[in-house]
């Protein structure tokens, strides 16, 4: 789901900005990168504070 809510939301952001995603589901480690690299997009950093993984998305392609 998170990864979802991040392609719909990354519409929404212009080529170069950056998309903050919050997610609880340990799976979008693994999904959010796949997901960065089929799309284009950078995946600038990822990290956990507690149990949120916390990921800024660079949008690189329209």
């Amino acid at each position: 789901m998170p990864v979802l809510k991040a392609k719909k939301s990354l519409r929404d952001v212009p080529d170069g900005g950056v998309l903050k995603v919050l997610a609880t589901d340990p799976g979008s480690v693994a999904d959010m990168k796949s997901f960065c690299e089929m799309t284009g997009n950078r995946l600038i950093s990822s990290d956990q504070e507690d149990d949120v993984f916390i990921y800024f998305i660079e949008k690189t392609v329209s």
